[in-house]
Parts: structure tokens; sequence; C-alpha cells
């Protein structure tokens, strides 16, 4: 079965400062909320850019149907809808809906009504009035609350992250020893700290990287049943999920097992943060031995195998585009006197920041020196090179994305329902596997078949055998993925997946 992505979240009153909260160990800035709005008829609410009206007819959510949380300062049961246009949704005392206002007004007052299943209903703050109805008759007069006054909230979010406990302060991680998912860690480090959300059915699995789902009672299990099915609410900006007897997930015991305790209202210990997930990777040398810190301060390329002393996390400045390394222990590269690139800087500077240079399979790291990283023959790198030779290459191999969910800015990527070929501008979202190869990567869908380029430039998803593939990690949080024609995988007008992007553009970047 292939998972279908749409999201349930209840909201009760107290919950108004919504906000995603990004990592705590990184340089993000807590984002609003975003998400798209389902109508009883399965219809998004949707802000046109013509004359700034609204509908409810998209079957799918694209930029026109996202909308962003706003809540009041002073009052925090008032909450603002905020379209992509920077217009706010109002209501008159009439019952007419607009969204052409450019700023907060006391007809863009609402409150929001939770339901038990979490849907929402939305009433006029000012009169006093629900908001619902269908495709161009959009009202809110109803004074009471039937099924057309009723919508789902769709969260534009990326399904996988790193979830972080608000009273422990610590990180959820698959214990592979213990069978568990743990919450005892100070970073989210490696595989094991990345959890997948899977929406069926209007309730949400967690999913740990080996494909196991977590059961109300800590247990992983390889099948979804109704104990790993769990309500997602938002409490006060934060999340909880509820399970099928009405008790709230919460770390237990000294290293905070996950599993459902006694709560059937959560307070802080069934609180949780949902952080952005950097990437992860180890770098391979010309000497086809793995960059490491194993042996002290400076970085070497002088290891056969992967522990955490080779793993590197890469975070991605919005502005320049140029990266960070940081350490398992917190700590970032940097450069230093002569080249040399070593793991003590604690805080970020213009020497701990270098530009990535793409190569077919490979990268060239350029320092804040002007030069480029080349492996010595002992294995020390140094930041000496003016320019790109064999020395200068590294293979970077991606550790922490095994299961793979891509969104394009039309939607996710979803294997189409009448072919072979790939949809790109879904709602709805299918997970593939992520498999690395002498630098290349192979990708394979839930069939079990590999992703292939066909002679028309076509990104099918039946083939036999696997093919060569580049990712490139160009932007936070976003890459691009070059086929074996040397062109980027880019989504056309119609949603298509095609390997023909000759240049980067926005339509060739994906949310990973």
């Amino acid at each position: 079965m292939t998972p279908q992505m749409s999201y349930t979240v209840s909201i009760h009153f107290c919950l108004f400062s919504v906000k995603v909260k990004m990592p705590s160990n990184g340089t993000l800035s807590p984002l609003k909320l975003q998400f798209g709005m389902i109508n009883h008829e399965g219809r998004y609410l949707t802000a046109e850019t013509f004359g700034f009206k609204v509908n409810a007819s998209a079957p799918s959510m694209k930029k026109k149907q996202m909308w962003t949380l706003e809540q009041d300062p002073q009052d925090t049961q008032v909450v603002y809808l905020r379209s992509h246009l920077r217009r706010y949704l109002a209501s008159d005392k009439d019952g007419k809906v607009t969204c052409d206002a450019d700023g907060r007004n006391s007809d863009c007052r609402f409150l929001i009504v939770a339901q038990s299943d979490g849907r929402w209903a939305l009433q006029s703050e000012r009169h006093l009035r629900f908001f619902g109805g269908s495709r161009d008759y959009l009202s809110c007069f109803a004074q009471v609350i039937t099924d057309a006054e009723l919508w789902v909230v769709h969260l534009a979010l990326h399904p996988q992250a790193n979830l972080l406990s608000v009273a422990r302060k610590r990180y959820a991680h698959l214990s592979m020893e213990d069978g568990e998912i743990a919450v005892d860690v100070n970073i989210p480090w490696g595989v094991a700290a990345l959890l997948t959300l899977v929406y069926l059915n209007g309730k949400y699995c967690l999913k740990t990287c080996d494909s196991r789902f977590l059961s109300n009672d800590g247990k992983l299990v390889k099948d979804i049943s109704r104990s790993t099915a769990y309500i997602l609410e938002l409490m006060c900006g934060k999340l909880a999920f509820k399970d099928c007897e009405g008790k709230y997930l919460s770390p237990m015991g000294p290293t905070g097992t996950l599993r459902s305790g006694r709560c059937s209202k959560p307070g802080k210990d069934e609180l949780f943060d949902l952080e952005e997930s950097h990437p992860q990777v180890v770098l391979m040398a010309a000497n086809g031995k793995y960059v490491s810190m194993r042996q002290g301060v400076s970085l070497s390329a002088n290891q056969e195998d992967e522990t955490d002393m080779e793993i590197f996390q890469m975070e991605i400045d919005k502005e320049s585009s140029k990266c960070t390394f940081r350490t398992s222990q917190g700590n970032y590269w940097s450069l230093v006197a002569h080249g040399g690139i070593q793991t003590t800087a604690t805080e970020v500077s213009a020497n701990t920041m270098f530009a990535m240079e793409w190569i077919g399979h490979k990268v060239a790291i350029k320092a804040n020196n002007g030069k480029y990283i080349c492996t010595k023959k002992n294995g020390h790198l140094l930041a000496v090179s003016d320019s790109i030779g064999e020395d200068e290459q590294l293979s970077v191999k991606l550790i922490n994305r095994p299961m793979l969910i891509l969104r394009g800015e039309n939607g996710f990527i979803c294997h189409h329902k009448n072919s072979n070929t790939l949809d790109a501008s879904r709602s709805v979202y299918d997970i593939f596997s992520l498999q690395f190869s002498n630098g290349a990567y192979h990708i394979k869908g839930v069939t079990g078949r590999f992703w292939y380029v066909n002679s028309a430039g076509l990104v099918c998803s039946d083939g036999e055998v696997p093919e060569d593939f580049s990712l490139e990690l160009l932007e936070r949080g976003r890459l691009a993925i070059r086929g074996k024609n040397g062109q980027y995988l880019r989504g056309d007008q119609g949603g298509t997946l095609k390997a023909d992007g000759l240049n980067l553009s926005s339509s060739a970047l994906w949310e990973y």
C-alpha cells in the first residue's frame, strides 16, 4: 500500500502560538506554520492571484493553496490567516468572505473551534459566524457547525524530521539493541535519529529508519495497525501524539523509552518539537579512505570504516549557500594557519564556511582563503590548491536519508497512476529508497523497481537494474538530482518528472 499524505491536526484553545521550531543547535529561527485547508468535498481553500478571490476548488495543495497561521500578540485565542499573496482572509457582517486586506483588521480575526476528529471550524470573532462552503460559494454566515463548516488541515511541512522532547530536552532515536525509540541524546546524530511521519486514514504513524513503526506499548513492529496510529495534536505550538486509547506518547524511564503513558490530557512530558533534519554525510578522498577526526583535531582521510567520527553534518547557509561541517561533538570544521582544517571551532565564522562545487558524482570544497581542500599523500586535508584535480575531489555519501521523500515547487514526487513515469505535483507522496554506489545513487520505488531516464528524457520507475543519479546538496533543505544524461530532474508544467534541466532552476530543487 502506498501511504498517502495529508494531515489532520487537532487544536485546543491554548494552541495558537503555532510555530515549527528549527534546530536548537543550528542557526535557524522558528518558522510560522503553513498549511492547506481541505473542505468537506476534499477541495483546498485557494487564494487566486486575480482579484484576490477565494474558492475551494483545487484538488491538491500548491502555492495558491498554502496559508500561514498568525497569532494575535494581545489575544492568544485570535488567529489570522494570510494567503501566499500576503493578504488576509476576512469576513464582513453579511458573511461575505474576501482576501484582499494587506493588514490585519477586526474582520480578519478568527477563532478556531477544534473538533474531536481533528477538523477545524473557523469562527469570525467579530460576527460570531462560521466559515464554510464549497467551490466559489464560500461564506462566513453559518450560526451552527455542520460538515460544510469543517476543514481538515494539511501541513505544508516535509514529513521527515528529528523529534525533540520538550521536557527532557533530548532527541529521539532508534535504539537497535533495545528495539525501541529512546529519547536520550543531546544531538540527533546519524540515520537512527531520522523519523518519518506517515499519514494513513486520518492518523499518523512514526516510522524509523529501518522501516518499523512505533506501537503505543513502545515496541517497534513491521506492520501498521490500530496501535501504531496516532492523532497529531498541536499544543501551544508543540506536538502531541494521541493513541487509539486516548493516551499520549511520552518518554519513560531512564533511557526515555517512547510509549504511551497514562495521561489522557497532555502536559509538558507529552510535548515534542519537530526539527529540520540536516544532511549528514561521510566523505571519501581520492586515496579511498574516509575523512575522519579520529586521530585528533586535524582532519585526515585515513579510515576504512564509518563511525560517528567520520560523519559530518552539513548546515547550508540560506544567504550565501556556503556550508559548515559539524561534528558529532558539536564543533565545526575551521580553516586554520597554513591551510589546515581542524574541528576546533565552537561558533560559526568566516573560516568555518566552505563553498561546494559539484562535479559529476563528486564535490570540491573551497575554504575561506580561496583555496580548494586537497588530500595529501599522508591523508591530511589542507586548503592549499588553486585548481581542481583528482586530489581535490571527494565522494559524498548521504547517510541519513535511506528513505527518500521529495517535494518540489508543485508538490511531492509520486508514482503516476496510469504509467511507469513519476508525477511531481502531488499533495501525497511515495517513499523511495536511496542507495549509494561509488559516488552515485540508485533510487528504488515501493515496487522494488529502480528509477531510470528513458530515451525521451522521462524519469521512469520500473527499471529492472539500477541506474546512476548524482545528488547535489545545493541549498538549505533542498537538493538537485542529475540523470545519466547530465541534466537536472525537474517537474514540467504538467507535473511529469523529466531529466531535461540544462540549468539549475526552482523546478529542479527538491526538499528532502
